[in-house]
């Protein structure tokens, strides 16, 4: 009976051990090779939209920064994106939002990004601009960007901004988002890139089927010049704040590879 009983504990400590030993090659197989994320927001708009992106990716394992941009240049979005990059502790996957698709452009040439998620986001090439692309093909009746003020400042109209902006979220999200929007200076969309990250590092773009902003068709044509890779996502121009687990899925992917 001892020998029967010795018997039994040597095989189930050799099934456990066998157990373990998968579980921790299958652990190996999903564990993002790359764990750090930068966040950069676009225009009209602020870091504090990223809240629920934020918390989909940290529950996964993420180190997740966001940067709040100046949105006073190109110039100026750029630097303090390279600032947050800079104390990255290793490999990132830099992510940008419409108008931070333009700053990550240039800013991804940061030798600690490793690939570059574009959310419903501007994707210009080398000495292009960001008006050029929006404007190859016609504004959804939406779209409420009014031309600058005397200062330079370019503002969304608050009559269209819930339709045009932010069609899948709540009136009152909307309203928040409106209020707490940085003022963007307008040169930034003239301003070109000088040179194009995406052309060196993998690139993963997301596509807001329900885009009033930056319409489909537009993030179609940029992001296959590119070759990047394309998820379409069921949203409005903000479809990282209305879909995040899915947003957050590109960015898993992306940190995979």
């Amino acid at each position: 009976m001892k020998t029967l009983y010795k018997s039994y504990l040597a095989f189930a400590a050799m099934i456990f051990s066998l157990l373990l030993t998968s579980v921790q090659v299958n652990a190996q197989k999903t564990a993002p090779k790359i764990k750090n994320v930068v966040l950069v927001h676009g225009a009209f708009a602020d870091g504090s939209g990223w809240k629920g992106l934020y918390q989909a990716l940290t529950k996964k394992g993420y180190n997740v920064t966001i940067v709040q941009n100046p949105l006073s240049s190109l110039e100026d979005d750029v630097k303090a994106t390279n600032l947050a990059l800079d104390k990255q502790d290793g490999p990132t996957i830099l992510v940008g939002h419409s108008w931070g698709g333009t700053v990550i452009t240039e800013a991804g040439n940061h030798p600690k990004v490793a690939a570059l998620v574009y959310v419903a986001a501007l994707q210009p090439d080398n000495g292009e601009n960001s008006v050029q692309w929006l404007q190859t093909a016609p504004p959804a009746p939406e779209n409420g960007v009014l031309n600058p003020d005397d200062k330079g400042i370019a503002y969304y109209d608050k009559a269209k901004f819930h339709a045009g902006f932010a069609g899948d979220l709540s009136k009152e999200d909307a309203d928040f988002m409106f209020a707490s929007q940085g003022a963007f200076y307008a040169q930034g969309f003239l301003t070109p890139i000088t040179k194009a990250a995406w052309r060196t590092k993998p690139s993963y773009g997301i596509v807001a089927t329900e885009d009033k902003s930056i319409v489909p068709s537009i993030q179609h044509a940029m992001y296959k010049r590119s070759n990047t890779k394309i998820t379409e996502i069921k949203g409005s121009h903000v479809v990282f704040i209305s879909q995040p687990e899915k947003v957050a899925n590109v960015i898993v992917e992306a940190s995979k590879n």
